[in-house]
């Protein structure tokens, strides 16, 4: 029962954020006349002892004492005596935890969205180095526009930018100070929650004591946020994957990211990239299980609530992990330029324009698009591209088509006359990109 019912195993990671809170929470007592100036300052020396030894991994920690609360309580008393058994005066395990969880909670969206900055960084740099390479664009995974590869690079810029703007917001809800409320009811001892807020970093308080001990929102928001983020990240792997492969031949990737195989000399695997996107799952997993454990709990504590923190201290070592190496992975991927101009060279790409050209000389769009369909099916039936038919077979199919059109079929010219805001003209990407740096710079002030 003891080892089923134990979360030292996993919550001794709290070990700090447990002593910083208690150190709070005791200079709150004395302050109040709870406990003697003499007492807490006995009591915070055995404190700043414990963080010491838990620092240098010297903290004997013991399964018996079910949790690293006790741990820390029971290690105290044997440092300073019957004092140490006052820690717990005017508060629960059940307020006490929550505040270790929030504090741990801040401490560690703040250092994932400073990776989540970095592979921001990594992408304008992608795109700035890029900013003259044109790449087929994608639709169902076939073949539709050219675009400049700077664009589509752009593209996860804005995403993690959104990732950021939702971790933001459950950093927010994180900062919300529980301590004082007690099992649930609150406490009879004058305390003052303002304190320790102010002590701790908290903007505010947990109004309603309940809410306080029972509220695992802030920890499934921030799995929320977390399996969207990785959703975006195993899109881009996605890409990596296919883009580094034979049949794609775009990018290489550094062979410090990739790995080879036990039976195949030739191999090049980029097990990083897939290691990411099987991790999404991972995450995935982790906050539908929180979802189902608090589903139907009734208020306040339950013990199902222990099992809020496996998946989320997992979820926070996964995205801790892959964050900095999907950084450095891209800042050493190459791309093949020959390979990429072979892809672009195809005036296919360039349907869409002909189509707008006949709309601009008086067709409609439907047919227009009709004509242009008829167009491709004959070169495609008879193998050749747009440009090598001539302009006596092309007016069978519309006769403006008769007219002067190789600039239509030139994808770089393509690609240059999408101005507008947000496309992918290359005065529009270069537009872009630096309204993302300003975006960045704004963020360092």
């Amino acid at each position: 029962m003891l080892h089923f019912t134990a979360s030292l195993p996993f919550d001794r990671r709290l070990a700090l954020c447990d002593i910083r809170g208690s150190i709070a929470h005791v200079e709150m007592l004395a302050s109040r006349a709870i406990i003697s100036a003499e007492e807490a300052e006995l009591i915070i020396g055995g404190l700043e002892e414990i963080r010491e030894e838990v620092e240098n991994d010297r903290f004997p920690y013991d399964l018996d004492f079910e949790d690293i609360h006790m741990n820390i309580e029971k290690r105290l008393t044997e440092k300073i005596g019957p004092p140490g058994g006052k820690l717990h005066a005017a508060r629960s395990r059940n307020d006490q935890v929550a505040l270790d969880t929030h504090l741990y909670m801040k401490e560690e969206i703040k250092l994932i969205d400073h990776f989540l900055k970095q592979l921001q960084e990594t992408i304008l740099d992608l795109a700035d180095r890029f900013v003259d390479v044109l790449i087929p664009g994608y639709t169902h995974l076939q073949r539709a526009q050219p675009v400049m590869l700077s664009h589509h690079l752009l593209t996860y810029f804005w995403m993690l930018k959104r990732d950021r703007e939702r971790l933001a917001g459950a950093l927010e809800r994180s900062d919300l100070m529980p301590l004082g409320a007690g099992a649930l009811a609150g406490t009879s001892f004058d305390i003052d929650r303002d304190q320790v807020a102010g002590k701790l970093g908290f903007s505010r308080l947990y109004e309603n004591s309940i809410d306080a001990v029972s509220d695992r929102d802030y920890i499934i928001e921030f799995l929320s946020v977390s399996a969207v983020l990785m959703m975006h990240l195993s899109r881009l792997c996605e890409e990596l994957i296919m883009w580094s492969s034979a049949e794609f031949g775009f990018i290489e990737l550094d062979d410090a990211y990739t790995t080879g195989s036990s039976m195949m000399p030739q191999k090049k695997n980029p097990d990083l990239a897939e290691l990411v996107r099987g991790k999404t799952g991972r995450v995935y997993g982790s906050l539908f299980s929180m979802l189902t454990v608090m589903k139907g709990l009734p208020l306040a504590y339950n013990k199902d609530m222990q099992e809020d923190k496996e998946g989320l201290f997992d979820t926070v070592d996964t995205l801790k992990g892959l964050l900095p190496l999907l950084s450095e992975m891209l800042e050493t991927m190459s791309i093949d330029r020959p390979r990429l101009k072979e892809a672009i060279d195809d005036d296919y790409l360039c349907a869409t324009d002909l189509a707008d050209y006949l709309v601009r000389q008086g067709a409609s769009f439907r047919d227009a698009h009709h004509a242009i369909g008829k167009f491709i099916a004959f070169c495609r039936r008879e193998g050749i591209r747009l440009r090598e038919l001539d302009a006596e077979k092309r007016r069978q199919f519309h006769p403006a088509l008769a007219g002067e059109i190789s600039a239509l079929l030139d994808p770089v010219k393509v690609v240059e006359v999408r101005r507008s805001r947000g496309g992918t003209a290359p005065s529009a990407v270069k537009k872009q990109l630096q309204i993302a740096r300003n975006l960045i710079s704004e963020q360092e002030k």
